[in-house]
């Protein structure tokens, strides 16, 4: 399951902020903010989809999420590499550091991770 791009906004807020009520939901948007109905149809979606649940607290619901930020994100990650590079993380990783402006000091510290990983593995 995937969210839209309004749904991951709602549900960055919500991983930063761990729980919220709607109001802090809305706070947490820069202006011009969103409906608070707007809010409360994407917290419905991300509940349908079981990202986000709440507890209701007197006349209020308390949302938290359901999918912590790092499973999320590495799902894209592995789909993207899946769908754009033939399941191939090599590819991904030549592409990235070849594109991206890395400085010598980052690409060093990229190293260490994967001998690290290697060293696990």
């Amino acid at each position: 399951m995937t969210l839209s791009n309004s749904e991951e906004q709602l549900m960055q807020v919500l991983w930063k902020q761990k729980r919220a009520i709607m109001k802090d939901l809305i706070v947490a948007y820069e202006d011009p903010k969103p409906a608070t109905t707007t809010i409360a149809t994407l917290l419905k979606r991300m509940q349908d989809k079981k990202f986000v649940d709440y507890i209701q607290i007197g006349r209020s619901r308390e949302y938290f999420p359901l999918v912590k930020k790092k499973d999320y994100f590495s799902q894209h990650v592995n789909r993207l590499i899946k769908n754009f590079f033939n399941n191939d993380a090599a590819q991904f990783a030549s592409f990235f550091t070849e594109t991206t402006d890395l400085s010598k000091e980052e690409l060093e510290k990229l190293k260490k991770m994967i001998d690290l990983q290697i060293d696990n593995k």
